[in-house]
């Protein structure tokens, strides 16, 4: 995300440069000229198969088949590449969904194609979700937006609270099904299988419920609601306008 407004619509998965083995990918790593994209497409696939706090630029350079020095002439420093891909992640949401649409199906819309992105950059997703969004770029995708929450039909207020809302909805469901529940912490010594079914009825009535293959219908689900609340709200103004 570091690529600015000319990055938009480009392909952001594709293959990262460094998956290749053997002296036959190397030799074509080296006769590929080192660019912005180039660094921040490796960049993308090192955190994801590595982590974020393995990251640094001396991997990115064995990756990239350069020198760290290469890198710095493109970027200046490691957070400068990390707002870059922080750009790089919004621009993949542009183009938003249609001004003509209802808002309603703008949001729905907006909802799903943010937690696809994300979930696809389970190991960048909670620097992007903390990331203040204050590039060109990240200001550009909150502007709009704000836009599209207004065309609900709040008040200025309303409109911040809905966005901030909607924000806290959508960046929490991805970070449970990214990294938690299933695949967070354990407890060392798990309650016996028999004293839960025994003890705890309801754990095990919403057991199936709990499966990833109902975690679309669930997200749907709470988008939902929120959505239907926000027009309920909108109903109300209109019947008692300020």
């Amino acid at each position: 995300m570091g690529v600015g407004d000319q990055s938009l619509g480009q392909e952001g998965d594709a293959a990262a440069p460094g998956d290749e083995g053997g002296a036959a990918g190397r030799s074509r790593r080296l006769r590929e000229p080192l660019s912005r994209e180039r660094i921040e497409i490796a960049a993308l696939a090192l955190i994801e198969r590595e982590g974020l706090a393995a990251f640094s630029i001396r991997k990115l350079g064995q990756v990239l088949g350069c020198e760290a020095m290469s890198i710095y002439h493109y970027f200046p420093s490691k957070s400068h590449i990390m707002d870059a891909l922080v750009d790089h992640i919004i621009a993949e949401m542009f183009p938003i969904a249609p001004a003509d649409l209802p808002w309603e199906e703008r949001l729905r819309r907006t909802a799903r194609q943010w937690r696809d992105l994300l979930k696809k950059r389970p190991s960048l997703f909670t620097f992007v979700a903390t990331h203040r969004l204050n590039t060109r770029l990240g200001l550009r995708w909150i502007n709009e937006m704000l836009k599209m929450c207004a065309a609900a039909g709040l008040t200025r207020e309303q409109t911040v609270r809905m966005f901030r809302t909607f924000g806290y909805y959508l960046n929490g469901a991805i970070l449970d099904e990214t990294a938690g529940y299933a695949r967070g912490p354990s407890t060392v010594e798990p309650v016996p299988d028999d004293e839960v079914a025994r003890d705890y009825p309801e754990v095990i009535a919403a057991g199936p419920y709990f499966r990833e293959s109902e975690w679309d219908k669930t997200f749907d689900f709470g988008v939902e609601l929120l959505i239907e609340g926000y027009a309920r709200l909108a109903k109300e103004n209109r019947r008692h306008p300020a």
